[in-house]
């Protein structure tokens, strides 16, 4: 059987995209799967997609490329399909070159199945598909999320398809209510597919709460992080995570700011794959308005992570049974406090109780089996036979769709065959071991036989660096391991790539990371060796690749705890713990003005129980012509030479852009301590006279 998603846009992140990539791989163990990508922004999915899975764009929106269409006269003219406002805007918009190219695939397709995921494609399925092949709609939002113009336009689409699908059946009720009686689509509800992660599960040791999802309003962080607040102080241990990406990402910082919790709550950005960041949290947390299935839940769930929802509609309680493997938290519609209060109550609860934690995570890990992927596709292969009998045989691989839809990605993941070329990247793993040292393994079928070591490879001193573990292969084993302990290496401050390396001509061949499990870090705090303090961050580089990130430091401060006073209160306040040297009589906090004056224009204040308050006045006075920056030291003694200060402990390669901090502003100047690329502590202070 071969079987089409029809996509907006396949190469980003979103829920629906990470829905449909799901079910696809599931569908591909038994038919041909092909995903239409109405649109092409980048030239890579974000989303690693099975090989076995071919993905089609139909139009190229990649800005800045000789491909790009953007600006040819028929994408210029207004789509004649009716309006879905959550896509038709931004450069990816519908036109008539759109019209014209989905109408074109639609007529010349050979699938037997095609299933439009978005309104608008309902449209053009509705409007330019065949009866040749069996044409279904998914909604991955719920029917209280579209205007009434749209559903105006839209439920006659529906009722002319062959099913309708929602992911709750709940909206399935409300569509089956809203259609007409004489419809010829069957509407039922079947729940995404989440596959179970290939990351170890939570150990529920950390104090962490997760969250992720887009950040825009009916997600609710700002009822999170309210409700976080009100028992920041009863869980002083406690930490609370957000990640993901949108709209509402800078009045979310501005409130966390206001409130002085940007030390316990991070907006930890987009992460792909998020399957490691649930496993470092103790706790999973939703607080929507509105949840259509709740994808995020099921990911959580998997991780071993008891989820705290509101009971909003319509997945969480699909999803979750309150008290057994969560807990389900009511709204109140009369009042947002009340709904806060309820939510910070089952924070406090949750993350006071060992036991119930564990006992819930257990439940919660087992319930998520049942949205497998392969579960979910036999759901589906079941709706397509009865709607069509004897439909679901196999399909036959080749023919005229291995020319017709050649193009594609550039697959990941390498399907058994022959060894790679010399010029590939194998695909390689990387955990932290409980003891700091790092697990490496390297997709075994896409080594050479001469490939006989990994290699890391120090990137500042150009491989006069490097380390080399044997490459350990089990007969029949997918993964070739090679472990670089922490005991048996001391390796200087830098980052560190790695390669699968030949023995015999020392070639070697850098790795792709896909996946990197830094969960041990959490409980190892700062780790030391002989020379000092030596912590070994793992990481996924901006272009994909597996490196290591290291500190080598015979003395060190670590900040602790940073506190950015008001104008009025004219300091910031640290804390600081000392690592390899003393803090005694004497010692100070050191702010020094880089290319200044050196030590006689520092600016130092004591510190006290390690603590102490270093003045605005001078740094504020004191700047280059737009801006000055002042690194930050420790002066552990009297006379002692200064320490640099920073923080190191912990899962960040790169604290630079996540752990932030607000600004003190004065008479068009602001001052704002940040993290370098070294992670250490550094205060800016620059004219933002005439910035908006």
């Amino acid at each position: 059987m071969k079987i089409e998603f029809l996509l907006h846009n396949a190469y980003g992140i979103g829920g629906t995209i990470r829905s449909t990539v799901n079910l696809a791989t599931a569908l591909a163990d038994r038919h041909e799967v092909r995903i239409i990508s109405v649109n092409r922004p980048v030239d890579e999915p974000e989303l690693t997609i099975d090989p076995r899975v071919r993905l089609t764009p139909l139009v190229d929106m990649r800005e800045g490329t000789d491909g790009d269409e953007y600006g040819a006269p028929l994408n210029q003219r207004p789509s004649e399909i009716f309006r879905d406002e959550r896509i038709d805007n931004g450069r990816m918009a519908a036109t008539a070159l759109t019209d014209e190219r989905v109408a074109a695939h639609l007529a010349a397709t050979d699938a037997d199945v095609v299933i439009a995921t978005r309104p608008k494609l309902i449209g053009y399925l509705a409007r330019y598909g065949s009866d040749r092949y069996l044409r279904l709609g998914q909604e991955h939002l719920t029917h209280e999320a579209h205007v009434p113009e749209l559903h105006a336009v839209m439920d006659p689409a529906i009722a002319a398809l062959d099913a309708f699908v929602t992911v709750s059946e709940a909206d399935a009720g409300h569509y089956r209510d809203a259609l007409p009686a004489d419809r010829r689509a069957r509407v039922l509800s079947v729940p995404n597919a989440v596959p179970a992660p290939a990351a170890a599960p939570s150990d529920g040791t950390s104090k962490i709460i997760v969250s992720a999802g887009r950040l825009v309003g009916v997600k609710r962080y700002d009822r999170l992080i309210n409700a976080f607040a009100k028992i920041a102080d009863e869980r002083p241990d406690w930490q609370l995570r957000i990640y993901g990406r949108g709209t509402s990402k800078a009045k979310l910082r501005r409130q966390i700011e206001e409130m002085g919790l940007y030390e316990r709550i991070t907006l930890m950005g987009a992460r792909s794959p998020i399957e490691t960041e649930w496993a470092k949290g103790a706790v999973a947390a939703v607080a929507s308005d509105a949840e259509s299935f709740g994808m995020t839940i099921v990911e959580a769930m998997h991780a071993g992570l008891p989820v705290i929802a509101t009971d909003c509609p319509y997945g969480p309680r699909e999803i979750l049974n309150d008290g057994t493997d969560g807990i389900l938290v009511p709204l109140s519609p009369q009042s947002e406090t009340d709904s806060v209060d309820a939510y910070a109550e089952a924070l406090l609860k949750l993350t006071g109780d060992d036991g119930l934690r564990t006992r819930l995570g257990a439940a919660a890990r087992a319930a998520a089996h049942r949205y497998e992927p392969d579960a979910i596709a036999r759901r589906y292969e079941q709706l397509f036979e009865e709607i069509r009998p004897g439909s679901t045989a196999p399909a036959k691989k080749g023919g005229l769709l291995r020319g017709l839809f050649g193009g594609g990605r550039k697959q990941q993941v390498a399907p058994a065959g022959p060894a790679p070329t010399e010029t590939a990247h194998p695909e390689a793993r990387c955990a932290v071991a409980a003891d700091g040292s790092l697990v490496f393994r390297v997709r075994a079928a896409q080594l050479t036989a001469d490939d006989s070591h990994l290699l890391l490879r120090h990137r500042g001193s150009k491989g006069k660096e490097a380390v080399r573990v044997p490459l350990r292969r089990t007969p029949g084993a997918d993964w070739a391991e090679a472990r670089v302990e922490r005991a048996a290496h001391t390796l200087p401050e830098g980052r560190w790539d790695s390669y699968a390396e030949r023995k015999a001509d020392k070639s070697r061949r850098r790795l792709t990371a896909v996946l990197v499990e830094q969960q041990a870090l959490l409980g190892l705090g700062l780790q030391a060796g002989p020379s000092g303090v030596a912590p070994w961050i793992p990481y996924e580089t901006s272009d994909g690749f597996l490196a290591v990130r290291t500190w080598l430091r015979e003395r060190h401060a670590e900040v602790t705890d940073v506190r950015v006073g008001s104008v009025e209160e004219g300091a910031v306040v640290l804390t600081v713990a000392a690592h390899g040297v003393e803090l005694r009589d004497g010692a100070e906090l050191i702010a020094r003005l880089r290319g200044g004056d050196g030590e006689v224009a520092d600016v130092r204040a004591p510190l006290v129980g390690g603590t102490g308050r270093l003045p605005y006045e001078p740094m504020w006075r004191r700047r280059g012509e737009e801006q000055g920056l002042w690194d930050l030291y420790v002066r552990p003694a009297a006379g002692a030479a200064p320490v640099r200060l920073g923080r190191l402990t912990g899962d960040f390669a790169d604290r630079k852009g996540v752990d932030t901090f607000p600004a003190a502003d004065r008479d068009g100047v602001r001052l704002r301590p940040f993290f370098t690329v070294t992670n250490d502590l550094t205060i800016s202070v620059k004219d933002i006279a005439g910035e908006e």
